[in-house]
This record gives structure tokens, C-alpha cells and sequence, in this order.
């Protein structure tokens, strides 16, 4: 039976209260199954690794040299000023919901635009929040999802995509902000992948993009006046094209963009109107670029790339310069870049093994990196932090896959036990970056942190992106197989002690390695895991599904059904004998509770261990400081428990 809190009988028999210790009580908001109750100890003996903080870039003012970030305070992230590098976070916002970004007016930063969502559910809401004085208008209608926000040059407008005429399609508004009954529909199309990536110099026309899986896309051109579209873009026969990050130069004769055309690897290319001729700006390199930013005189280009996991930021000057690399950077992951409207500075976001992300910014003329925040790590010496080592296995079919893998402090003595920890997407990609809270399993239970990329992971070509494509699903899996393999041949490392945990697409893939490799693991741990690709597809949200279909395949084909069943770790749940914590959030529009409620309710007739753990107010993955912290402890004392066969401290 699940319980909305489980309470120790100290507390509710007070003769008990000197036999038992104190338990960590959770809010009403958390459901628990299974869960035994977790000493208060707990708590403070995993402080120091739950008090980090991290910030991110939101914007710079229009005006004045301050930036606007995001960082948490309290329970959940908020929008916060920075007047100069290393001064105070002045907090602006104030909500029990997190906000994920926000944007100054740019022609005079009297208000902001700022996009929420309620308890994870994703329908997220633009806001106006007038300054001074902090007054909030709802911009948008309270229902749909609505996103992607660019400002016109004027700094009069804003361009934005809406799912609020059939909750499937993603048409694009353009609204006055100050003025939201201006809020007015320029294009209606179909599907949910459409998003607005920039507005033409005289703010007559936008570039948009069109986005039917992470391996084709194309750009249009649209009127703002009539809806009028031009395709600007197209695939060359037999083959599918990856677009995105379009910007539209000063004069209006070109777009910049990313592209894999006649590529494995997305290059920066422009494309000239006129001519419909396309000009690779980044012949000589040999990985993905994953984002840039025109400087806003158009004289040069920022560009990130992504080199074996790790970012490199470049600068390359037009028309016709030399790309160079920026030196002295720490190693690390750049996001977030975006130019100071006066020029000549660039800010973005930095994060390392050792240090949570942060804002800075580069004076380009004179190569100097001016670090804006300074986050809080709870007190952790960072320098003690372990830097991973990149590792690489043969698989099943003999394909090379890598990974990142985190090995403890030598006083952790003896083969030590393994966390595989598998990215979701299946798009993504595991990096290098702060591992936060999981540096607590290292530098305290001496557990090595090992961060597979299977295939289907980007940054490795568009080649390896597609190999798990429909029914090539289980290859991915089988790429953990031989991972396991290669655990019981490598050093230090103890294959009879193993775990494996992952979230969203990372959680099907703990579940499917819980069936496959029942007996060569201890445990598993699945965050908002997909149990059966046919009931998730049936069951998402409308304005993903196709995007969904092109990655899983169409559950609406009699074949691919048929498939998607048989491999579904549902349908296998009769094989799990070893302990499962299943994690979910009850609002998740992704991955819906169905699939995690069905899961467990097979798992469970197995009649071995199995934890679940919901939070009411939150969706794809906890957000809310409160709620993150009890699913650590929780995971926490199942680790100790299954993974270690120790007492949970």
C-alpha cells in the first residue's frame, strides 16, 4: 500500500522514542512505496554535498554592463541581477516554481519577459514583470506550452511558438509585450517541431525552424505581415540533414546556421540568399560545433565546439577570417553564449569537474575571462574532487564505444563497486562536467562513477546518432553488455558489484539492462524511465509524439508494434530478481506516471525489493531543492543497502 509518509513508531508511540532514532520525515507533496525510513543522521551526513549551488546566464541588460542569471536561494531556481563581476545576487523573482529564463526588454530594460511552468508539468507560460517595482502580468493564456522567445531588433516584439490551437501543433505568435492583446498568430503549421530562431535586420521577416527528428530539420523564411513561407532549405536525395541556431547577418543577404550537410559532424555554414549557395565556415574541424553567437555588428562569430566531451570556445572574424581557438579557458562545458548588445564582450556559461556552472564573461580585444559568479559548493574542498578519465570497449558487434569514468580516492583500497550512470535523450551526451551531489559516492562510499555513451549518443557523427534507430533499439543495450564485460577485465574495479541508474530515455535503459542482465548486476536504479515504448508513445504529450516516432519508431505499424513490445522491459519485469527504486514525477508530460506505476506493480510480483518514490508537484526529473535532497537520501540508504551491504550512516 503506498502512504503519503512513512514515520518511524518513535514517533507515534513515545515509550518507543529511546529505542529508535529519529527518521527524516517527507512532505506531504513526496508518495513513498517500499522506502523503509531513513535516519535523520542521514541528513547531515551528506550536507556538505547537497548545498551546492550553480548559476547561468540569462541576458545582459541593454544598457548597463550587469547580466541577469538564474540561480537558487531557496527551494528553486529564480531570476537574479548581477550589477558587476563578483557582486551581489539581487534576487528579482520570487515563486515556489522554478523560472527557467528571462530576458530584459532590449530597447530599455524597463521589464522583463520570463517563462514558468507549474510542478514540472512543462506548459510553460511567458510572464511580463514590470521594473521597478516587480509587478507580474501573464502574457500568454495560462493552458497551453509556450516557448522559444526571440526579440525582434526594434526591442518592440517578441517572437514566440504556441500550442494553443489543438495542443499538438506549434504555431508562431508575435505580441507586443507591453501590449499582450497585440499577441497575434503569423503562421499555422503542423507538428510540434516548428521554433522561430531569429528576426531579419528590418524585423519584416523570421528564420524558422522546422524539426522532425534530432537528424532532420530545414529552415524557412516567414512573413511577419502575411504568414508567407519560402523553404530556404533542402535534403539532397538519400540523404537527412541536421539544421539549427540560425541568424540572419546585419545586411540580410545571408543566414548563419549549423548544419551536417555532406558532413558527420555539424559545421557552422552560411547560407546566401540570393544564390541559394551554402559556404562552410568550419572546413577544419573535425567535430560538432554545438552553438554560436553573432557578434551584434556582425563583424565575428563565437563558436563552441564539442571535442570529445569537453567544450572549446573559437572566434572567428568576417567576412573571410581565421578561426582561432580562445586560450587559457578552464577545461570544461560552455553554454549560454550570448554578445553584450554594445559588442566587444561575450558571456556564457562555464562548468568543470571541480567547480559548478557559473557566469562569465571574455573581453575579446585584450583575451581577458572576467568571472561574474562564484557559486557556493557546501563547503566541499573541490580540489579533492576525482578528474574522469575517458575509456573505451569494444561491443557485441565489435563498434568502439566510450565513456567517462570516475575513480574514487586511493585510500578506497580493493576492487571497488560501479555506478553506471546512462544519459537520457537517447540524443545526449554524457560530459565531463560538475557531478554534484554523485561526488558524494565517490569521495564517501568509494564507489568508481562510470559515464557510458552508447550508440545513439550525438557528438560521435550523425552515423552513430542513427544506429539505435528503430528496431536497432537493443543494440544500445547490448553496448552495456559489453560494458560489463569490460568492468571484469578492468583494474580496480569489482564486477560482482554493480549498478546501474539512468533518467528518461537513461531509465528504459536501466530497466532493459535490469531484465537482460539480471544476474550481472546488484541493482537499478530508473528516474522517469520509459517501461514500453507503445503505452509512452500512446500516452505523451501530443506536440511530441511524432518527434518520439521518428527517433522509436511508429507503434501505429503493425511490425514495429510488435517489436516495441517484445522488447519492452515490462513485459520482461518477470526476470528482475535483483532490488529496483523507481523514481517519478506526477506531473510529467514526457514520460507520464503510467509508465513507472506499471513497472513497479510488475517488478513488485517478483517478490524481490522494490522502491518507488513520487513527487505530486514535479515532472520530467525533480527540480525543487526539497524534493532532489530526499530522492539523494533515498538513494543514498538503497546504494548502502544493495550496492555496498552496509548500514545506511
Amino acid at each position: 500500500m503506498i502512504c503519503h509518509c512513512l514515520l518511524l513508531a518513535a514517533f507515534l508511540a513515545p515509550g518507543l522514542a529511546a529505542q529508535q532514532p529519529a527518521a527524516i520525515v517527507p512532505e506531504e507533496n513526496l508518495v513513498l512505496d517500499g522506502i523503509p525510513a531513513l535516519p535523520a543522521s542521514l541528513r547531515d551526513e551528506v550536507r556538505r554535498y547537497t548545498e551546492f549551488r550553480s548559476a547561468g546566464l540569462a541576458g545582459w541588460h541593454p544598457h548597463r554592463r550587469e547580466v541577469l542569471i538564474t540561480t537558487r536561494f531557496g527551494n528553486t531556481n529564480q531570476l537574479h541581477r548581477v550589477a558587476q563581476p563578483g557582486g551581489a545576487r539581487s534576487q528579482l523573482t520570487f515563486f515556489d516554481e522554478p523560472v527557467a529564463g528571462g530576458s530584459y526588454a532590449p530597447a530599455d530594460g524597463s521589464f522583463l519577459v520570463f517563462s514558468r511552468d507549474q510542478g514540472g508539468n512543462e506548459f510553460t507560460q511567458l510572464f511580463r514583470m514590470d521594473l521597478p517595482g516587480g509587478q507580474v502580468t501573464l502574457l500568454t493564456d495560462g493552458k497551453s506550452q509556450n516557448g522559444g522567445t526571440r526579440w525582434s531588433h526594434a526591442g518592440d516584439r517578441i517572437a514566440y511558438g504556441s500550442t494553443r490551437r489543438n495542443g499538438a501543433d506549434r504555431d508562431l505568435y508575435v505580441m507586443d509585450p507591453r501590449r499582450p492583446e497585440s499577441d497575434r498568430r503569423v503562421l499555422e503549421v503542423s507538428g510540434g517541431g516548428w521554433s522561430v530562431q531569429d528576426w531579419s535586420a528590418d524585423d519584416r521577416a523570421l528564420v524558422v525552424l522546422e524539426s522532425f527528428s534530432v537528424n532532420r530539420s530545414r529552415l524557412w523564411r516567414v512573413e511577419v505581415a502575411t504568414g508567407a513561407r519560402t523553404l530556404l532549405t533542402e535534403d539532397a536525395p538519400g540523404d537527412t540533414v541536421s539544421r539549427g541556431n540560425a541568424r540572419w547577418s546585419p545586411d540580410g543577404g545571408s543566414i548563419y546556421h549549423l548544419t551536417d550537410q555532406g558532413s558527420e559532424f555539424r559545421r557552422l555554414a552560411r547560407l546566401d540568399l540570393a544564390r541559394s549557395r551554402l559556404e562552410v565556415l568550419t572546413p577544419s574541424l573535425a567535430w560538432d560545433v554545438q552553438q554560436f553567437e553573432l557578434s551584434p555588428d556582425g563583424r565575428q562569430i563565437a563558436l563552441v565546439t564539442n571535442e570529445a566531451g569537453q567544450s572549446r570556445l573559437y572566434l572567428l572574424a568576417l567576412p573571410g577570417g581565421r578561426l582561432r581557438p580562445v586560450p587559457n579557458l578552464p577545461v570544461g562545458l560552455i553554454g549560454g553564449l550570448e554578445w553584450r548588445p554594445q559588442g566587444g564582450e561575450l558571456g556564457f556559461t562555464l562548468s568543470t569537474a571541480r567547480s559548478a556552472a557559473d557566469v562569465y564573461s571574455l573581453e575579446v580585444a585584450r583575451g581577458r575571462l572576467i568571472r561574474w559568479t562564484e557559486s557556493e559548493t557546501g563547503g566541499l574542498d573541490v580540489s579533492a574532487l576525482p578528474e574522469p578519465e575517458l575509456v573505451r570497449w569494444k561491443s557485441f558487434d565489435g563498434l568502439e564505444i566510450s565513456g567517462f569514468l570516475y575513480r574514487p580516492p586511493a585510500r578506497f583500497t580493493g576492487p571497488r563497486p560501479v555506478l553506471i550512470s546512462i544519459h537520457g535523450g537517447p540524443e545526449g551526451q554524457s560530459t565531463p562536467g560538475f557531478l554534484g551531489r554523485t561526488n558524494y559516492f565517490l569521495l564517501e562510499l568509494g564507489a568508481a562513477v562510470l559515464l557510458p555513451n552508447v550508440r545513439g549518443s550525438t557528438g560521435y557523427g550523425k552515423t552513430f546518432v542513427k544506429l539505435d534507430n528503430g528496431m536497432r533499439r537493443e543494440d544500445a543495450v547490448r553496448d552495456i553488455g559489453a560494458l560489463l564485460d569490460w568492468i571484469g577485465t578492468a583494474p580496480g574495479l569489482d564486477p560482482d558489484r554493480v549498478m546501474v541508474t539512468g533518467g528518461s530515455y537513461g531509465g528504459y535503459m536501466t530497466l532493459a539492462v535490469a531484465t537482460l542482465y539480471n544476474d550481472r548486476i546488484c541493482c537499478a536504479l530508473d528516474v522517469v524511465g520509459i517501461s514500453n515504448f507503445v503505452s509512452f508513445l500512446t500516452n505523451t504529450e501530443s506536440y511530441r509524439r511524432d518527434l518520439r516516432r521518428a527517433e522509436y519508431g511508429d507503434e501505429r505499424d503493425p511490425a514495429m508494434r510488435a517489436y516495441l513490445e517484445g522488447i519492452a522491459p515490462l513485459h520482461r519485469a518477470g526476470r528482475i530478481t535483483k532490488p529496483l527504486f523507481v523514481v517519478q514525477g506526477g506531473n510529467d508530460p514526457r514520460v507520464p506516471r503510467s509508465e513507472a506505476e506499471q513497472m513497479v506493480a510488475a517488478a513488485k510480483r517478483n517478490g524481490s525489493p522494490v522502491w518507488y518514490l513520487l513527487a505530486t508537484d514535479e515532472g520530467h526529473g525533480f527540480r525543487k531543492k526539497a524534493n532532489v535532497d530526499f530522492q539523494f537520501y533515498a538513494t543514498v540508504a538503497f546504494m548502502h543497502r544493495f550496492l555496498l551491504g552496509t548500514a545506511t550512516p
